[in-house]
């Protein structure tokens, strides 16, 4: 061999070595973790103890009929803010109609009230294993913690939610990880357990500590919980999946939400503004179908009597009697006097007045959900 060929063969060997270093270093892809984020503490604890461990995190935030980023109960009001201040991708998932189908007869049955707790985890779930397969994660972070919340968040629950979601393994909760079964990121050695949480049960003391470590300033508290969890609400729900000849809609859960709701009969309900507010928010709800109850010459609420069928009112004045009267019951009004209330309906055009006086609270009382 010539010194030149020689000389040439040594400076591709190096080129090459310098190539394939090149091509390590490019395709060393950093882990990476999809976290449900809620907004309240625990979620977001649990993304700043993965980036202490270096890894990349995106989010997904999950919306439902009963818990909204806007509406101030719970933590979900938050989500954005705190996504934000944790500097990482936020995805947001809406889970409308087909929240309601399944809340209709969950698998999994109800907590003490209308929640459907493990599945509506699987949902969420479901959405986090969709979102880590689209950017190629590694593995899914919760803020759950062991025996937290009695229904979703005990070994059971928690194996039963992995098992249904075929998320198997994939789940990492380093709130209370080291209490709980080897994660594939763990066994993978993606994960040290050892700076991972051994956190139980439903006191706060050690986030607390946690938020204190990472200088989480004014932490907020524990989440208020899903509007299904509430007594009262969770009997306006039940009532209406009760006595609904279709599926019910976004806007009747929406209505669910504020007034004062009395059941009628079997296909009619009354719901009554409590406040300026809600009357102008009963007034957007309104349906075609609807008849929107309005006292005319005293102040009073809003009232909407929303039907399940089409009966004709004309043969029907009973129902429309009693919508008045409870109405006025509400309304500025004096024992044994009537009062002029206008009766709208849009779908039919139909506008007209009728004089009446309120009912007693006794009345009231019998027909309230």
């Amino acid at each position: 061999m010539s010194k030149l060929t020689s000389m040439k063969s040594t400076s591709e060997e190096k080129k090459e070595l310098f190539n394939h270093d090149a091509k390590d270093t490019s395709d060393k892809v950093k882990t990476k973790a999809v976290a449900l984020l809620s907004g309240g503490l625990d979620s977001h604890l649990a993304v700043r103890m993965m980036k202490e461990q270096g890894i990349e995190v995106e989010a997904v935030a999950i919306k439902t009929p009963f818990c909204d980023f806007d509406c101030g109960k719970g933590c979900g009001h938050k989500v954005l803010e705190v996504a934000s201040e944790l500097d990482i991708k936020l995805k947001t998932v809406y889970l409308g109609k087909e929240y309601l189908t399944m809340l209709k007869n969950p698998k999994h049955g109800y907590g003490s009230g209308m929640n459907p707790c493990i599945d509506c985890r699987m949902m969420m779930y479901d959405e986090a294993k969709k979102h880590m397969d689209e950017i190629g994660a590694d593995f899914i972070i919760t803020g759950e913690v062991l025996h937290q919340r009695p229904m979703s968040q005990n070994s059971n629950a928690l194996s039963i939610i992995e098992k249904g979601t075929e998320t198997e393994g994939k789940v990492l909760r380093p709130l209370s990880a080291r209490l709980l079964p080897l994660t594939n990121p763990e066994n993978n050695g993606l994960i040290n357990r050892s700076m991972l949480g051994a956190i139980r049960g439903r006191s706060r003391k050690g986030q607390l500590d946690l938020a204190d470590k990472y200088g989480i300033a004014d932490p907020p508290n524990s989440a208020g919980g899903c509007l299904l969890t509430d007594p009262q609400f969770s009997k306006r729900v039940k009532d209406l999946y009760k006595f609904s000849v279709l599926e019910p809609s976004i806007n009747d859960v929406e209505l669910l939400k504020i007034g004062r709701h009395f059941r009628l009969n079997s296909f009619s309900k009354l719901i009554v503004g409590r406040n300026h507010a809600e009357n102008e928010m009963i007034k957007s709800l309104c349906n075609d179908t609807d008849y929107i109850v309005q006292p005319v010459t005293i102040p009073g609420p809003t009232s909407i009597l929303r039907l399940n069928v089409r009966p004709d009112l004309r043969k029907h004045k009973s129902l429309l009697q009693l919508t008045i009267q409870i109405t006025l019951r509400y309304s500025d009004t004096e024992a044994e006097s009537e009062y002029e209330v206008s009766v709208i309906n849009k779908g039919k055009k139909l506008v007209r007045t009728v004089s009446s006086m309120p009912c007693t609270e006794n009345i009231v009382e019998g027909y309230r959900i």
